[in-house]
């Protein structure tokens, strides 16, 4: 299984590099790896610890250099090659990676940079225990409030907006419509990442919200989940959600016979009473 995963993830990077130049169609490349939309960005990125949108272009960006020292195009022309709509467009974002212009890439001896092509390859990891459940549950709704997160810094607003929500008296107005059964499943402050269509944006929706049947309360909105099953694991803080989110992707989903249901995933963060405190919430379905 971990050899399929490979292959799938290798297949995705080379329609990235055959399309290089051109439109690359995110849906398309999570697609090819088998995940889907809402799960792809946050996987690419906790694998190779960068996001698929800064690799296109930092792979962009270093296929132009090579462009400027070895041929004779304009500016201009290279800059329309690799997507940029103007001169000032892409000297801007040519100069930010390399730390010169367009125009000093091509004296002799300039310095520049490169990101060679991304390839994953087998490693043996792991070794060390990872406790997780199955939980099924039926069809339910979550209300609450949305953010939007800017993809490349989402590790550091994700964790601002929890802080956010705790200062400003958010997470109480929250767990005041919440039901007071101890024992219902996920009976927590729930964080949702929405929006599949990775890529194409630079940012996606992030709920703060809880489980909530009634009628939407006027400033808030609703999220509406069908019957599913679901891997999750406890964990005592934030930064354990993290780790969870890093061997779900490297080691348990590449082995299981598991994989990632076209659903948001949930962080859920209980009360202080409860143990645990948190949980991270992965929806799956069974490989055929």
């Amino acid at each position: 299984m971990k050899v399929d995963w490979l292959e799938r993830m290798n297949e995705a990077i080379s329609y990235i590099e055959d399309n290089i130049k051109g439109n690359i169609d995110y849906e398309q490349v999570a697609k090819i790896a088998c995940c889907p939309n809402y799960h792809f960005q946050r996987m690419f990125s906790f694998i190779t610890e960068v996001p698929i949108s800064q690799y296109v272009r930092r792979r962009r960006l270093t296929l132009a250099a090579f462009e400027l020292q070895q041929s004779n195009k304009s500016v201009i022309e290279i800059a329309l090659e690799y997507g940029y709509e103007s001169h000032a467009a892409f000297t801007r974002a040519f100069s930010e990676f390399h730390g010169i212009s367009p125009i000093a890439a091509r004296k002799s001896g300039a310095k520049l940079k490169a990101c060679s092509r991304m390839s994953f390859h087998v490693s043996f990891k792991g070794g060390t225990e990872m406790d997780y459940r199955i939980e099924k549950t039926g069809p339910f709704s979550a209300v609450g409030f949305k953010y939007r997160v800017n993809n490349e810094r989402a590790f550091d607003l994700v964790p601002s907006i929890w802080q956010e929500v705790s200062n400003n008296g958010i997470s109480e107005k929250l767990l005041n419509l919440m039901d007071k059964n101890s024992d219902k499943l996920l009976n927590g402050v729930l964080g949702i990442s929405v929006d599949g269509n990775w890529g194409n944006n630079d940012d996606f929706s992030y709920y703060v919200s809880v489980l909530y049947e009634k009628e939407t309360p006027i400033d808030m909105e609703k999220l509406n989940f069908p019957e599913n099953h679901w891997i999750v694991f406890e964990a005592k803080n934030l930064t354990d959600i993290s780790k969870a989110w890093r061997r779900l992707y490297n080691e348990l989903i590449p082995m299981s016979m598991y994989k990632l249901a076209d659903l948001p995933a949930i962080e859920c963060c209980y009360p202080p009473e409860h143990n645990p405190q948190n949980e991270l919430w992965i929806p799956i379905v069974m490989k055929n």
